[in-house]
């Protein structure tokens, strides 16, 4: 897509992921997350070793290096030069076969080759506004072969708008103190303020409308949503 209405991504990165000294600890304030559950899910739906995933928003490349050990192709794809650089570095340090880095977001990523068995993305699609969350959504649909799957986690609320004040209580309450190991409940209010996490009943009807069936559901704190899709 190219057009004078069309967004720039990078405008929607949140500029922290921009920084290479924040990229640089990013792992650690992320808490190291393990996506065996993630691979397994993927494998679960019928992907193979010769199965390819993109991943969309792809961070410093946690998920990609490991996928690369269970699928053929793994396209690790965001918007921001410091992240790219680092899963280059990364994959060369590591002689990880299977691994390409590609500059793009949601909104510009054009694929080449045959369409991909899936797509993964971890917290990233709530960097867009819910308008392009569904271009974004129904982009993704479009890359993916029939039958292919969607694995997204995102920062999505579970609750009314009637309980913001509870939860997001609870969520601040259980923030980490130091801002180098977790995120503070500082950063917790800025992404409530100024990021674009959406409701669940507002999510899942742009999922379906878009062609997927949501195959499957998981929520922890009502705040951390865990979706597999699989394109209609």
């Amino acid at each position: 897509m190219d057009a004078p209405w069309m967004p720039d991504e990078l405008a929607h990165a949140g500029p922290e992921h921009l920084d290479p000294a924040f990229v640089a600890g990013f792992d650690r304030k992320q808490g190291f997350p393990d996506v065996a559950d993630d691979i397994a899910e993927l494998t679960a739906r019928g992907l193979g070793p010769g199965a390819t995933v993109v991943d969309l928003g792809a961070g410093t490349g946690r998920f990609a290096l490991a996928a690369a050990e269970a699928f053929a192709r793994v396209v690790a794809v965001d918007v921001s030069p410091a992240m790219v650089d680092v899963i280059r570095g990364r994959v060369a340090r590591a002689g990880v076969r299977g691994v390409e880095a590609v500059r793009a977001g949601f909104l510009t990523y054009a694929h080449v080759g045959p369409p991909p068995d899936a797509v993964f993305t971890r917290h990233a699609l709530h960097q867009l506004p819910d308008f392009w969350k569904a271009v974004a959504l129904e982009r993704i649909a479009g890359l993916l072969r029939p039958g292919g799957v969607l694995r997204l986690r995102d920062l999505v609320y579970d609750f009314p708008p009637s309980r913001a004040a509870e939860v997001f209580g609870r969520w601040l309450d259980g923030a980490s103190d130091d801002p180098a190991a977790g995120y503070t409940a500082e950063d917790y209010a800025e992404h409530i303020r100024t990021e674009h996490s959406t409701y669940r009943w507002l999510l899942e009807p742009m999922l379906e409308r878009v062609g997927f069936e949501i195959v499957r559901v998981d929520y922890a704190a009502e705040v951390f949503g865990a979706y597999t899709c699989v394109r209609r």
